[in-house]
């Protein structure tokens, strides 16, 4: 399987290796349920223990909230993604009471389960015709007064939703960005038995 310059060694669904991460946005307006249908995708992610720690805050374009979003991005970010239809931040919850208990606990996996949960907001996007592109470029700190964000919750990545724009719309540097990136091999992240990478 192939798109352009992304190729799979095995057989995958086609949606693996066309969901990609652009920049450019047409700033259309999401309607709220098409984002909470995303979102109602992460929800059904696995987790460990059931747990499921995951947090998605939002505001859409032209919301109160907006321009509290835009502010949190780097300024790199801020210049692309104010064309985005939605931002969102994930964060997840460092705690959880297991089963048989009555206390909290730390929970091991809250990260790794929050990026499963990611990953399927990022599909269920892309197979709606959206696209999402996922940031690390902003300010955590703010993010966590701002949104009043309270201990016990990682803040992780901010996200943008938004319909594909075009290229010609961002700087000259990133337009040459502005394509599906390829993948590591898969012999170089992956080995049976012991680590050999």
């Amino acid at each position: 399987m192939s798109n352009k310059k992304r190729v799979a060694t095995h057989a995958i669904d086609p949606q693996f290796i066309e969901r990609w991460s652009p920049r450019a946005f047409t700033g259309e307006d999401i309607p709220e349920a098409t984002l909470l249908g995303f979102i109602e995708a992460a929800r059904w992610a696995p987790s460990a223990y059931n747990a499921q720690p995951w947090r998605f805050l939002y505001a859409r374009r032209d919301s109160a909230d907006w321009q509290r979003y835009l502010d949190l991005l780097v300024e790199a970010n801020c210049g692309w993604a104010q064309h985005a239809s939605a931002l969102l931040v994930i964060v997840s919850k460092t705690t959880f009471v297991p089963p048989g208990k009555s206390e909290e606990q730390p929970a091991a996996s809250h990260a790794f389960d929050t990026g499963a949960a990611w990953g399927f907001f990022a599909l269920q996007a892309h197979l709606a015709g959206w696209h999402t592109h996922a940031m690390a470029g902003f300010d955590k700190e703010l993010a966590r007064r701002e949104l009043k964000i309270p201990d016990g919750y990682e803040v992780h990545a901010m996200v943008a939703v938004g319909k594909r724009g075009d290229a010609a719309s961002l700087p000259e540097a990133l337009q040459a960005r502005e394509t599906p990136s390829p993948r590591l091999a898969l012999e170089a992240i992956a080995a049976e038995g012991e680590f050999s990478l």
